[in-house]
């Protein structure tokens, strides 16, 4: 992969392989993090991991979701108490 000058900004194009098997498509949001062990001289090796969309981590809270107790109301006051 090579770097290169997008406006001013640096890019890598990431090959059709890595995509398909990162699930990636345009506008997700990647984490790189450096592969730790590594010394100074050596070439720069990185580990490359999608970052979940704001689809998916709703989609994730909404498994989470249960109805509240029948009659339940929520205390305004309770709510906006400063501890």
């Amino acid at each position: 992969m090579q770097v290169a000058k997008w406006g001013n900004s640096l890019g890598v194009r990431l090959p059709v392989a890595l995509v398909r098997q990162l699930g990636l498509s345009e506008g997700d949001d990647v984490q790189l993090v450096p592969l730790a062990g590594r010394d100074a001289t050596a070439v720069a090796a990185l580990s490359i991991s999608r970052t979940p969309g704001k689809r998916e981590r709703l989609a994730a809270l909404r498994r989470f979701r249960s109805p509240m107790p029948r009659g339940y109301r929520f205390a305004r006051e309770e709510a906006n108490a400063r501890r």
